[in-house]
């Protein structure tokens, strides 16, 4: 192999290699929740899974939505869970409105942003 192709197949393995390391965390993913109301209040507990390199890339944030897409509550995640996944937060206080029986929720990372993913989940009354 001559000098050129060894060149070219360095650098192609080399950034097939730091592209799968940085790719290497995608978007959060919602891997369940639960929801319980009491005195006109609910607490939501929902667990998410993402690949956390650290601070340059983790789950910061889920939130509470009515179908229309009413914004009821959300959950700011402080800090990387990069040794910690999949993992369950809860938020309490959220109200949801009289007539409203299901709600979406979707999470978002600090590369990619808010998640395509919808979570829809029944409640209780």
């Amino acid at each position: 192999m001559n000098l050129r192709c060894s060149t070219a197949l360095a650098v192609l393995l080399l950034s097939l290699v730091f592209g799968a390391c940085s790719a290497r965390a995608g978007e959060v993913e919602i891997v369940s929740a639960k929801a319980t109301g009491s005195a006109g209040t609910w607490t939501f507990a929902v667990t998410l899974r993402h690949d956390d390199t650290g601070w340059d890339h983790y789950a910061d944030l889920w939130q509470i939505l009515t179908p229309d897409g009413e914004l009821l509550g959300e959950r700011v995640l402080l800090h990387p869970h990069v040794d910690e996944q999949p993992f369950t937060r809860s938020q309490s206080g959220i109200t949801i409105p009289e007539g409203v029986s299901q709600v979406i929720i979707r999470a978002r990372d600090t590369v990619h942003g808010v998640s395509p993913q919808e979570y829809k989940l029944n409640l209780d009354r």
